[in-house]
């Protein structure tokens, strides 16, 4: 199957990556979300992110103009996915929210075109369900920051094909990631092994043992990790932490998942980490 074309639903910091990554491999991308300023804040991360690979001389301007051209702004799904050959699906990590998305995506869009969910731990085969096609249905999880990071886990479904997945693997390569290919249960590989990290750095700062400076720079010198898993909280957003570890508590019941009170209660003001300018460290 040859793809020329890619839809991104949702604009948000995994949309607005995953957007720049396709257009910057040379794929034509729409790029969807409900609202315009969803739209127009996704674009202008993506126009500084390039601008920052433009002064470390890694980009030329021409080419990241190019890369800015390929990308086609929509407010509408019917619109943006009626003529693309994948669709991959950023939207906020609650299962009946991207039931519904995608719902509405398997209406609009051809009957050869390839579904793929961006969801960090949620069943692919439930989500699936949602359409008339979960032969076509897969898993993409991208890392944050997509533009950086380089792993994709593959996450089959229940009825997902052999040839969707060939299909999904070769793309991945394109894109210049590396994927691996993982079997469906909550919270696939990574975020299984690592929310268990973090959510044990939160209570160790939860308990005042340490600061967060100090619990980081133990895990940097102490464990050889390139960022401390407070840091890393706070760039993955602790609003999506939280709905992770919920979801994995939910379906193991194993206390190692279960969310710290300071977590809920950052949240809860609002403190979602590098994207709301304050989490376990001040961004403004």
């Amino acid at each position: 199957m040859e793809i020329k074309k890619i839809a991104v639903i949702g604009a948000g910091l995994m949309g607005s990556g995953i957007a720049q990554v396709c257009a910057q491999s040379g794929f034509e991308v729409n790029l969807m979300d409900v609202e315009q300023a969803f739209v127009d804040r996704g674009m202008s991360i993506i126009d500084k992110n390039l601008k920052r690979v433009v002064d470390k001389g890694k980009m030329s301007a021409a080419d990241a103009e190019a890369v800015m051209g390929r990308i086609k702004c929509f407010l509408s799904i019917p619109e943006a996915v009626s003529d693309v050959d994948v669709i991959i699906e950023a939207v906020f990590e609650k299962m009946e929210l991207k039931k519904n998305v995608w719902a509405e995506i398997d209406k609009a869009a051809k009957a050869s075109a390839i579904l793929a969910t961006n969801t960090s731990g949620l069943s692919i085969t439930e989500i699936a369900s949602a359409t008339s096609r979960p032969e076509s249905y897969i898993g993409m999880h991208f890392f944050n920051p997509v533009p950086v990071m380089k792993l994709v886990e593959i996450i089959r479904g229940y009825a997902t094909s052999d040839a969707t997945v060939e299909v999904i693997k070769a793309l991945t390569g394109k894109l210049g990631k590396i994927g691996i290919e993982v079997k469906e249960a909550p919270g696939f590989v990574v975020n299984r092994i690592l929310v268990p990290m973090i959510n044990e750095a939160i209570f160790v700062l939860q308990e005042g043992l340490a600061t967060p400076a100090e619990i980081d720079e133990g895990m940097k010198l102490g464990a050889n990790h390139p960022i401390g898993p407070l840091a890393l909280a706070d760039l993955v957003g602790l609003d999506t932490l939280l709905n992770v570890q919920q979801h994995l508590y939910e379906e193991f019941g194993d206390s190692k998942y279960r969310p710290p009170a300071l977590l809920k209660k950052m949240v809860r003001a609002g403190c979602f980490g590098r994207k709301s300018g304050k989490g376990f460290y001040d961004y403004t």
